[in-house]
């Protein structure tokens, strides 16, 4: 088995934060809701360890890596209000990896994935924890273009059928206009990227149709 390579980890943005602790790295997370590098370097700490249970458990290639982007997110998640203090880390003596195993058990076990066929996500093309603050900017946006975004992005829809959709749903938008509304789209998303996260992953054009 592989562990897939993730090139953020080797970013100066992250390589910086080498020597921090878990309970430091936690602790920043949380105090820097506008940052996204520290849930990064994290990340790349500990995705070894996660893929590997995952990869284990999964019965196909896709499914892992679609399972191991969730897991991330939902550790994430977890993060934010995870209390240092008050918690099995303080109760138990966990440590972060021992925590993280925990977390991963939990998705594997409770996260129903769709069959392969139906799974649109690729990890060559959106790490994890991109897919997690690509996906808060996208929640961000005006629904109609969070509406357009997602068909473009997850079912790789051509403006064309995007138009007809909307039409069908009552919205008189033309292919041409679709193209313009898109645009618009992925400008606000990438502005509403923490900057970090901006530097670390913005050569990928992860924000492009079809890359996530």
């Amino acid at each position: 088995m592989q562990i897939p390579y993730f090139a953020e980890a080797h970013h100066p943005l992250i390589k910086s934060l080498f020597y921090h602790t878990d309970n430091e790295l936690v602790t920043l997370v949380q105090q820097n809701p506008d940052a996204g590098r520290y849930f990064t370097a994290i990340f790349c700490r500990y995705n070894p360890i996660v893929y590997t249970l995952i990869r284990h458990s999964a019965r196909s290639p896709v499914q892992a890596d679609y399972l191991f982007a969730l897991t991330w997110r939902h550790i994430y998640y977890e993060l934010i209000g995870l209390d240092l203090n008050n918690s099995q880390f303080a109760k138990d003596n966990l440590t972060m990896q021992n925590w993280l195993i925990n977390m991963t058990a939990y998705c594997i076990n409770d996260i129903q994935l769709p069959p392969t066929e139906a799974i649109h996500y690729s990890i060559k093309t959106t790490s994890p924890p991109l897919l997690c603050y690509v996906e808060q900017a996208l929640d961000q946006l005006p629904p109609i273009l969070r509406l357009m975004v997602l068909m473009a992005q997850t079912f790789r829809w051509s403006e064309t059928r995007i138009a007809a959709y909307l039409q069908a749903e009552g919205e008189t938008i033309n292919p041409n206009e679709i193209v313009h509304f898109l645009q618009e789209g992925y400008r606000m998303m990438e502005e509403k990227l923490p900057t970090d996260i901006r530097a670390i992953y913005l050569s990928e054009n992860v924000l492009q149709p079809g890359s996530a």
